[in-house]
């Protein structure tokens, strides 16, 4: 279900996160700490402490969607800078979802543009 999220964008809270918020706790903290608009096609990523559960809120067009995870077996990869909250795409989300760090350092990065070959 995560992986078809719809979302433009995908941010990710870093650090930990209450996770007894709810819809409004996590909507507070998007606006008020961050300053990003929830009213937009995007998705926000939250974990607690143990790293073992995720909440992702999501505005759709009549009203906002919060989806909970709980890991039974393991703990997801989540940076920890407390104060930094990062866009990531889709792929960096899948990679978490899997239990794989979002900075894949051998992964190959896109490139902006083409290459001219001649």
């Amino acid at each position: 279900m995560l992986k078809d999220l719809t979302a433009d964008n995908i941010y990710i809270v870093c650090g930990h996160t209450d996770m007894r918020k709810s819809i409004d706790g996590l909507a507070a903290l998007i606006q008020q700490q961050f300053q990003l608009d929830l009213f937009t096609s995007s998705a926000f990523l939250f974990c607690g402490r143990r790293r073992d559960r995720m909440k992702v809120l999501l505005w759709e067009d009549d009203g906002f969607l919060l989806l909970y995870k709980r890991l039974e077996d393991g703990k997801f990869s989540w940076p920890r800078n407390e104060q930094e909250v990062r866009n990531i795409t889709r792929e960096q989300f899948i990679w978490l979802t899997q239990g794989l760090s979002i900075d894949q350092p051998k992964a190959i990065k896109k490139v902006a543009g083409g290459v001219d070959i001649c």
